[in-house]
C-alpha cells in the first residue's frame, strides 16, 4: 500500500498518470472536486454542509475537505491513495499530515511532475478532444488522421477548452506557482519529495513514477 501526492502545474499530466495508477495498482484517486460533488448529493450531514456552503457561493473550508478525506481514508482499498487537488497550501499540508498521523497512515512519496513552461504551453494550447468519445489529440504531435474527424469513433464533434490558449495558460501557471509551489520546498525539507520529468513520453513518466513507488516500500 502506498499513499502519494502528485504535484505539478495544470497540464503536467497528473490526471493521466493517476488514472494509470488506479488501473494498474488498484490505488484510489481522492479528487477534491469529485468528493465535493459526491458529498453534495449524498444527503449526509457532511453533504448538507457542503451543499449549503456551495449554495452561498463560498469556498469550502479546509475543515470540510479534511472531513471528507477522513471518511474516504477509512474505507479505501489496500492499494493506497493518490491525493489529487489537495493539499494546495502549506496549511492544508500540515492538516493532511496531522490526519494521516491520527489514522496511523503514512505519506510514502510526493511526486513532482517537472515541466518546462514554454513546452507545457505548446503542449496544451495545441490540444483538442472528441466531444463524443473523449479521445485527445494535438495539432502538431498527434493530429487526427482525417482533418476534423475523430480516429476513434468517427465523430466530427472536435472541441477545444476555452482556457486552452497561451494567455489563459500562463495565468493558470502563475496561480499555481504562487499558491502551490511552496509545497515543493515543504516536502523537500521533509525528505518526501521525488521528481520525474513530466514532459517525457507517457510510458516513461509512468515508469519513473512506478520506480519511485517501488523504492518507497
Amino acid at each position: 500500500m502506498a499513499n502519494i501526492i502528485l504535484l505539478g502545474p495544470p497540464g503536467a499530466g497528473k490526471g493521466t498518470q493517476a488514472k494509470r495508477l488506479v488501473e494498474e495498482r488498484g490505488m484510489v484517486q481522492l479528487s477534491t472536486g469529485d468528493m465535493l460533488r459526491e458529498a453534495k448529493s449524498s444527503g449526509s450531514e457532511m453533504g448538507r454542509r457542503v451543499a449549503e456552503v456551495m449554495a452561498r457561493g463560498e469556498l469550502v473550508t479546509d475543515e470540510i475537505v479534511i472531513g471528507l478525506i477522513r471518511e474516504k481514508l477509512t474505507t479505501v482499498a489496500s492499494g493506497g491513495v493518490i491525493f489529487d487537488g489537495f493539499p494546495r497550501t502549506l496549511k492544508q499540508a500540515d492538516a493532511l499530515g496531522d490526519l494521516l498521523a491520527e489514522l496511523d497512515l503514512r505519506l510514502d512519496a510526493v511526486i513532482e511532475m517537472q515541466v518546462d513552461d514554454a513546452a507545457l504551453v505548446d503542449r496544451i494550447s495545441g490540444r483538442y478532444s472528441c466531444g463524443n468519445c473523449g479521445a485527445v489529440y494535438h495539432d502538431r504531435i498527434t493530429p487526427t488522421k482525417v482533418d476534423g474527424v475523430c480516429d476513434a469513433c468517427g465523430s466530427t464533434n472536435l472541441m477545444r477548452r476555452a482556457d486552452d490558449n497561451e494567455d489563459a495558460l500562463r495565468t493558470r501557471l502563475m496561480e499555481y506557482y504562487k499558491k502551490t509551489s511552496p509545497l515543493i520546498g515543504y516536502y523537500h525539507a521533509r525528505g518526501e519529495l521525488r521528481a520525474v520529468d513530466g514532459l517525457a513520453a507517457m510510458d516513461a513518466v509512468a515508469a519513473a513514477i512506478s520506480e519511485v513507488l517501488d523504492s518507497s516500500r
